[in-house]
């Protein structure tokens, strides 16, 4: 059985059309990616399969109930993590996720339970009586996804989950995602961050202009342009007008800096390599790194909505 189920879904406001006829599914038990620039109707394709925005045409269906037709048996079966927290500053950390489960019609000792366990999956528990105004994001954000969580959902909706996280919170969140989709919740994830997507996501959807430009696995989609592969190098040393030298090396295509690094773009990387050895040697530049490098679901991604990879 699909856990998510999409069908021609399109959105009109007048004349512009946010969402054009999309068309997928998402397996039981996958972390699926939805992936897109700003304005692509990410948002907009959300909010229709959560039931917040009714589609000008189309179906969704969540775990087999037609978020329209059959909305309280669709909802009870997923929960919403929104991109800004929504949190109450004024409640306990314990409050909040008992107010949540209240809204489900959660018996008392059913949320007390529940509260419980998710607070110190959390490692939020030696909080739990403090008011949340006083958490940090990365806090909120783990507050946020209890309460989403508080009715054991079979599906959880998180967009931009990681959105203003430092590293270790992300870090933190990545671990207590992979946790719950192991215990078996479904994960639909929309997300700028590209190398989140190629770290949780079974799969990825890319979407552009309303439109599904791709759907797959992050490996196979890199695999549809095996021919963007790079060297990336960094030299020890002062050398002059390396970026120009670089590019005169047989079969380079582009060469674009990455900090104290050069990536040189190829068909072929071992006639870069020997390019690159011949070129240090040449001026007397120690070698720091030399790796070769497949093509990044940044790239895929950069190609689909016709921007050019970094």
């Amino acid at each position: 059985m699909n856990a998510i189920e999409v069908e021609g879904l399109t959105k009109r406001y007048g004349d512009f059309i946010a969402v054009n006829d999309l068309a997928f599914e998402v397996k039981e038990g996958e972390v699926f990616g939805f992936l897109g620039p700003n304005g692509a109707g990410k948002t907009t394709t959300i909010r229709m399969l959560t039931g917040l925005t009714a589609p000008t045409s189309g179906t969704a269906r969540i775990m087999g109930n037609d978020i329209q037709s059959e909305p309280f048996l669709a909802k009870e079966a997923f929960g919403t993590v929104p991109e800004v927290s929504n949190v109450y500053d004024d409640l306990s950390a314990w409050n909040n996720l008992m107010f949540a489960g209240e809204l489900y019609g959660m018996p008392r000792g059913k949320r007390a339970e529940r509260a419980e366990a998710l607070l110190e999956r959390a490692g939020l528990a030696g909080f739990m009586n403090r008011k949340a105004k006083g958490f940090s994001k990365g806090m909120k954000r783990k507050l946020t996804i209890a309460m989403a969580m508080v009715n054991d959902p079979l599906v959880l909706f998180l967009d931009e989950p990681s959105s203003g996280l430092d590293v270790q919170s992300a870090l933190e969140l990545q671990k207590a995602l992979r946790e719950m989709n192991s215990a078996g919740t479904t994960i639909f994830l929309t997300t700028h961050n590209i190398e989140d997507a190629n770290i949780m996501c079974d799969r990825v959807a890319i979407l552009v202009g309303g439109r599904l430009a791709a759907v797959d696995s992050p490996e196979r989609l890199k695999a549809t342009i095996q021919g963007t592969q790079s060297v990336r190098v960094a030299f020890g040393g002062n050398g002059t007008d390396i970026e120009d030298a670089l590019a005169k090396i047989p079969t380079v295509s582009r060469v674009t800096r990455e900090g104290d690094k050069w990536r040189l773009y190829t068909d072929e990387p071992t006639v870069v390599l020997d390019g690159v050895f011949r070129y240090a040697q040449g001026n007397q530049l120690e070698l720091l790194s030399v790796n070769t490098m497949g093509p990044s679901l940044e790239d895929i991604f950069l190609r689909l909505v016709g921007g050019k990879p970094r």
